[in-house]
């Protein structure tokens, strides 16, 4: 979509000298981003205010995040502006720059690195679990309760199933006639939707800081060593279960097709990609996950890939309101590719729990 703003005065509220060669950038979903700069080059995004309605709590939450990351990485001599995200303030100070009713945030752009939309290859899904796994470890003791909710209920499985409910219901783009098959599965499938939920609320899985989001294009990859370095897009970063991030990166990264493809003879759950992840997952997170969060982690792919499902879904017969799609029908397309998943996932969940068990028990060998 055409922007209505001017990202040239944009980018004059944060960095006046970075005004030239502005363009688009990227593919995400939700934000417009921007590259300008050159040299240095920053990223500049709009932040969709529709989805993620309190902006200030937003970026407290990124702010203090990448803060505590940096700390970390510098005391332990990495290099604090590859490896998280650097805020770039407005020129008044403030972490986020509004314009009428859009708002603005800037960050410094990481050169040399690269990311990907999909496994070229199996073991990279090793350096992608390492890095989630590494995530989650740097942040475990940073106070999970001091994070708003950037999205209510974002992960809140059987929340999502109430929306589809509710989508089916009013059909307002008139789509439910095309989607029946995929709804009656969907509906099937609910009976999994409050496990992980369930078992947070009860206290028997605890409450972690988790990005939520765990795509493998949300990290950046060094392009000389081909090694995870820094992950990305922290918006949905807020209080949850290590089960989310496990899941959803698995639910993307170990499908052996793109999340749009349109022929599902392509689409199935790959066994040696999610070996590969957990693998890279478990050296970073085994010695502080407690046996309930590994007990769970097979059936957490499944759910939060048939939450990515129903959501794509949802969106789908609610006339495409969510999602940014750039060719019709896209997100139906996107939610087949998740569902077909779910059906794969139920199929091996014995053989998932299995690896996981043979990595557990060897976790000395994962380093």
């Amino acid at each position: 979509m055409k922007p209505f703003y001017n990202p040239k005065k944009i980018c004059s509220a944060f960095l006046p000298d970075a005004v030239s060669n502005i363009t688009p950038y990227g593919n995400g979903h939700i934000n417009d981003t921007f590259l300008c700069g050159n040299p240095p080059k920053y990223i500049m995004q709009r932040i969709n205010t529709d989805i993620f309605r309190n902006p200030d709590e937003l970026m407290e939450n990124i702010v203090s995040i990448t803060s505590f990351l940096s700390e970390k990485i510098e005391r332990a001599g990495g290099d604090k502006y590859r490896e998280t995200l650097t805020v770039i303030p407005t020129m008044d100070g403030k972490n986020y720059y509004r314009n009428g009713e859009d708002c603005f945030r800037m960050y410094r752009f990481i050169d040399n690195a690269v990311s990907f939309d999909s496994v070229e290859h199996p073991t990279a899904l090793r350096y992608e679990g390492e890095a989630f796994g590494k995530f989650q470890s740097d942040l475990r003791d940073f106070p999970a309760e001091k994070l708003h909710e950037t999205i209510p209920d974002f992960h809140n499985t059987p929340k999502r199933v109430e929306q589809l409910k509710e989508a089916i219901d009013k059909n307002p783009a008139g789509r439910l006639c095309e989607v029946q098959k995929e709804v009656d599965f969907a509906l099937e499938y609910s009976r999994y939707a409050d496990r992980i939920t369930r078992e947070t609320a009860a206290g028997s899985i605890p409450l972690r800081v988790t990005h939520n989001d765990t795509k493998l294009n949300n990290i950046l990859f060094d392009k000389n060593t081909g090694k995870a370095l820094c992950v990305i897009d922290l918006d949905t970063v807020m209080p949850g279960s290590a089960l989310f991030d496990f899941g959803d990166a698995l639910r993307f990264g170990a499908s052996s097709g793109s999340e749009d493809e349109k022929d599902l003879d392509k689409i199935w759950f790959d066994l040696e990609k999610f070996e590969q992840f957990t693998r890279g997952f478990l050296s970073e997170t085994a010695d502080f996950l407690i046996e309930a969060e590994i007990a769970l982690m097979p059936l957490s792919a499944l759910i939060m890939t048939y939450e990515c499902g129903i959501r794509f879904l949802a969106d789908y017969i609610n006339g495409d309101v969510y999602f940014k799609t750039h060719r019709e029908k896209q997100n139906l397309d996107r939610a087949r590719t998740q569902l077909k998943l779910v059906a794969d996932i139920k199929s091996k969940l014995p053989e998932m729990s299995q690896i996981i068990k043979t990595i557990y028990e060897d976790k000395g060998a994962l380093k």
